[in-house]
């Protein structure tokens, strides 16, 4: 029986963070993870992540993947794949299965970073080929170039459905509709923008009745729900869909940590069966960790800082790090992780709040929570939105809630756009200072919440720049449609720019010539 002083298991991205946290201190480590490739969701991930510089801001999840597998290389973390861990026993033995065969571990320390599963809504027809979880379909498309079907039925309005949505378009699937049972969108908004400005409609306070077809899908029934959740007769509306995508949350894999006599909780905010776990990850039975998913739902940033904060503290115990500097790293990690978990989506407002206003007293725009975009006639209750005819270029920033994010404050270098006090106050633009129109700071918003609109391109013309994320690029000179916030089209425009490089990560800034009038208007292009 081989003896590790720490086990890790799952390579995800909090398992991962653990790994490399405690191997810097100088730890031997293994990793176990069931799948054949390490990185766990990251590698599905192709949005760019929210929050600061810190939290790896503005970068997308598969590249955040690609340097961690490259730092634990660095760092001697050892990593056996295809191995399924059956369970963990007195005396902080693991049994393993690999090649068919059941291995066992022994360990000082354990760290278990399982994850998350899909949740499913059961409905008719819910079994029928065409029907998938949100993160099946992520993996078809981001990990081996599957487009999972052509006409898509959205079910779930989190940011899961709202990000998965998008990158189905993106995959060239065409959505007919996200649905919710819930009577707002629960995703962020900005997400919900960026599906309703390419004309996805958005059916809150709805839910699936039935999946039809026989061998396949071949449409589906939906049906309005009324605030006690029960289908009202005579609301069905029938989409012709092919592939029902399904996001409605997910359940912590806590198994492993029942296998190990933790205490658990049943707690609805952090997704359903827990562990009970203290401020550095440490369960009930002492030298078990559970960090990630697998203690609670929080987004890939958070699950990340778990892992430090947990591999700190195993280096700790086992006088791999003094005193003061564990202190000193954990205290680090656990402002960073307080500054994910604020704001109207924060950890402890999961479920718990329908809010109103923004922190600061904004009204929060009711057309976003309702609908999926926000109504033009709220604009300028936002200190983003400060366009004022005739200034020539400037960026128009449609940033509404309270999300914890400042990448486009790092971006301009001028300090046209700032976030002051905390993470998740919205951001403002200074009408004192000059924007030059580079337009870092539209690729560089996670949300591709930033535009640029210039009312001095031409007599009666404007330009306007809109982050670009589909392929192929429209040529310059090229036609299309230009759309509103809601999808609806507004005529015909010209493509007079398409700026792509290297230093945007792939995003590319299009810019129109639209009507003067149009100029506050238009937020996306349909090709020809």
């Amino acid at each position: 029986m081989k003896r590790y002083e720490l086990i890790v298991i799952g390579a995800g991205p909090a398992g991962l963070s653990a790994a490399i946290e405690a191997a810097s201190h100088g730890m031997p480590v293994i990793v176990f993870d069931e799948n054949p490739r390490p990185g766990g969701q990251l590698f599905k991930q192709i949005h760019k992540f929210f929050g600061s510089k810190e939290h790896r801001a503005k970068e997308r999840g598969f590249r955040i993947g690609r340097q961690l597998l490259e730092e634990a290389r660095r760092m001697g973390v050892e990593v056996m794949l295809q191995a399924t861990v059956l369970g963990i026993y007195d005396g902080k033995e693991v049994s393993v299965m690999r090649d068919g065969q059941v291995e066992h571990f022994k360990a000082n320390n354990i760290i278990i970073a399982t994850g998350a599963s899909e949740k499913m809504v059961p409905f008719s027809g819910w079994t029928l080929p065409g029907v998938i979880g949100a993160g099946a379909a992520q993996t078809m498309m981001n990990l081996h170039g599957l487009k999972p079907g052509n006409k898509v039925l959205m079910v779930g309005s989190g940011n899961v459905g709202v990000v998965v949505g998008y990158q189905l378009m993106q995959a060239g699937c065409k959505i007919e509709a996200v649905i919710d049972g819930a009577p707002r969108v629960g995703g962020y908004g900005v997400h919900a923008a960026k599906l309703a400005r390419l004309g996805v409609p958005f059916y809150l306070s709805h839910t699936i009745k039935e999946a039809k077809g026989k061998i396949c899908v071949e449409g589906a029934t939906i049906v309005k729900v009324d605030s006690t959740w029960q289908a009202i007769p005579g609301s069905e509306k029938v989409l012709d869909v092919d592939t029902i995508c399904i996001a409605v949350g997910l359940s912590p894999m806590s198994q492993l940590a029942r296998t190990a006599h933790c205490d658990m909780e049943n707690n609805a905010g952090k997704g359903g069966l827990v562990s009970i776990c203290n401020e550095y990850g440490e369960t009930s039975t002492p030298g078990v960790y559970a960090v990630g998913d697998v203690a609670g739902i929080e987004e890939a940033s958070s699950a990340m800082i778990q892992g430090k904060i947990a591999g700190v503290a195993v280096s700790h115990s086992r006088g791999y790090l003094d005193t003061a500097d564990f202190n000193n790293q954990v205290a680090q990690h656990q402002r960073s992780l307080k500054q994910l978990r604020q704001g109207m989506f924060g950890h402890r407002e999961k479920g718990q709040n329908d809010p109103t206003q923004t922190e600061e007293g904004y009204p929060l725009s009711r057309t976003l929570l309702e609908r999926g975009y926000l109504a033009e006639e709220e604009l300028q209750n936002y200190p983003g939105v400060r366009f004022q005819k005739g200034q020539g270029v400037r960026p128009v920033v449609e940033c509404t809630q309270n999300i914890p994010c400042n990448p486009c404050q790092d971006a301009c270098k001028r300090g046209c756009i700032t976030v002051s006090g905390k993470i998740t106050n919205l951001p403002a633009v200074d009408e004192a200072v000059e924007c030059t129109g580079c337009g870092m700071c539209v690729v560089s918003c996670p949300g591709q919440a930033i535009f640029l609109v210039d009312d001095t391109l031409a007599p009666g013309y404007s330009g306007v720049s809109i982050p670009y994320e589909f392929s192929p690029l429209p040529a310059e000179g090229s036609k299309g449609l230009a759309l509103d916030r809601s999808g609806r089209v507004l005529g015909e425009v010209e493509v007079t720019t398409v700026k792509q490089s290297r230093v945007m990560d792939e995003t590319a800034i299009l810019t129109m010539k639209v009507p003067g009038d149009w100029s506050m208007k238009v937020r996306s292009f349909q090709p020809y």
